[in-house]
């Protein structure tokens, strides 16, 4: 790897070359004020390729033209949007497919991504309209206060304006998970339902599947099928066997690259451990999972107590989709207008359980 400082960004943009040869330009973007975001452009044989686009926020775009114009003048080229074969999307969440609009009134790449995300570009409008009613109804259930739960929705409903359905030309599974035969697909379900990792020599591709730092954000399962914490698990321990011992770096959609993607695995399994521990002594008496995420991540604001209340809502999940949870209060909720309460429950049973990881 060679970081070369950015003069915009606290990220830096960075060059990487395969064991094959492939080089990889890593190009940083601020998808929303604060966060940051990377999108991938690699040189393989005579094909150039984009992972993830950024999210078209703010100066994404520009940010993303600036990477371009680098790797146009290392590369000896007379325009990179003019030579891009395709654009492959990991998920379909906004911070890495926002750029598409932009870029498709500019290129003629060909887009894909996996079958369980395709609704999230060509359907981008109907999936927004069934999200936020499900939102909504989450929040209710989760005992989210009328004020936090509005604050949140109007924030959700915001971020969601920024994209519009757009065209794709393939998906990952219809093509048998492989690319001109350089580039390999892992369906790993959980964090977004199509969520793939890709596989170029022996550099992976993961998005947000697996991260430095942090662990990626879980989702309810109620929310959208094929998320939830279950799957996410699962999909860390396929990840973990499909990867072998031959992969040098593991380059994500946010943060630092991970050169040992087995260790991070194993900490990330930890992590949710942890929580699903601490979950089941936060629910010795009844509690809604708003109390679940005040406990578990403290008292916070913005768009964060949304994400704070999805993450407890996928543990609360977990442990209640294996009978290690129930609901104390069934007969209020059948009056209804009231939060679910969740208590523990079958504790001999727990005893012998391993939870999970």
């Amino acid at each position: 790897m060679k970081p070369i400082p950015s003069t915009k960004s606290p990220h830096t943009f960075a060059e990487f070359t395969t064991q094959k040869g492939a080089r990889i330009y890593r190009i940083p973007m601020q998808a929303f004020p604060g966060f940051w975001a990377y999108a991938y452009l690699v040189f393989v044989d005579d094909l150039i390729v984009l992972i993830d686009t950024g999210s078209g926020f703010g100066d994404c775009n520009e940010q993303l033209e600036e990477g371009f114009e680098r790797v146009r003048s290392i590369e000896g080229l007379a325009s990179v949007m003019d030579n891009l074969d395709y654009i492959l999307i990991t998920h379909g969440h906004i911070d890495h497919i926002g750029g598409l609009p932009y870029l498709l009134e500019r290129t003629d790449a060909k887009v894909g991504i996996h079958e369980l995300d395709l609704r999230n570009l060509t359907n981008y409008e109907e999936r927004i309209f069934v999200s936020v009613r499900r939102l909504r109804e989450f929040l209710i259930e989760a005992g989210v206060g009328d004020e936090k739960r509005e604050e949140i929705m109007r924030v959700y409903e915001v971020n969601k304006a920024l994209f519009s359905s757009v065209p794709v030309d393939f998906t990952f599974e219809a093509i048998g998970m492989q690319l001109e035969n350089r580039f390999e697909f892992l369906h790993v379900p959980g964090h977004s339902a199509g969520h793939v990792v890709i596989r170029l020599d022996d550099y992976l591709f993961c998005g947000d599947h697996v991260l430095n730092g942090i662990s990626p954000h879980q989702w309810p399962e109620r929310l959208t099928m094929n998320m939830g914490l279950g799957h996410y698990l699962g999909s860390l321990d396929k990840l973990d066997t499909w990867v072998g011992e031959d992969v040098k770096l593991t380059l994500s959609g946010h943060n630092e690259a991970i050169e040992d993607v087995h260790d991070r695995i194993k900490q990330i399994k930890g992590i949710h451990a942890q929580r699903l521990e601490r979950t089941l002594e936060i629910l010795s008496e009844p509690r809604t999972i708003a109390d679940v995420s005040s406990q578990l991540f403290g008292e916070v604001g913005g768009y964060d107590i949304l994400l704070s209340v999805e993450e407890a809502g996928a543990h609360v999940e977990y442990l209640y989709q294996r009978g290690l949870l129930g609901i104390s209060n069934i007969e209020e909720i059948e009056q209804g207008g009231v939060p679910l309460l969740y208590e523990r429950m079958n504790d001999s049973v727990a005893e012998q359980v391993r939870i999970c990881c």
